[in-house]
């Protein structure tokens, strides 16, 4: 089991997450931050700063969030483990789930 970020996340991309991340996991999207889940040792620092609670374990994903649990997973299968997001750049795209939705105006 992992965290995953959902959907509070997207178009906020506050990035707390990514600087109380011992292991450098949480990657940046267009328009939402994604959890390598082979990457994530569960330790939990990036849950309690997340400004909108958006990180949960993937099963614990609240029910109107369902396509979330597997969004961060699946993100992943086509670029694998870059082992840390610091020396990566930005996804050129969203996963669907996270394309789908409304863009929200910044914060």
């Amino acid at each position: 089991m992992t965290y995953v970020i959902a959907q509070p996340c997207v178009d906020v991309q506050d990035k707390a997450c990514v600087d109380e991340c011992p292991v450098d996991c949480i990657y940046e999207g267009p328009r939402k931050m994604y959890i390598q889940p082979d990457e994530c040792v569960d330790c939990g620092a990036c849950e309690p700063v997340c400004p909108v609670e958006a990180i949960f374990f993937e099963d614990a994903v609240p029910t109107e969030w369902a396509g979330y649990r597997t969004a961060d997973r699946e993100i992943f299968a086509a670029v694998g483990s870059p082992a840390g997001a610091s020396g990566v750049e930005p996804f050129a795209a969203d996963h669907p789930v996270v394309e789908r939705e409304p863009v929200s105006e910044p914060h």
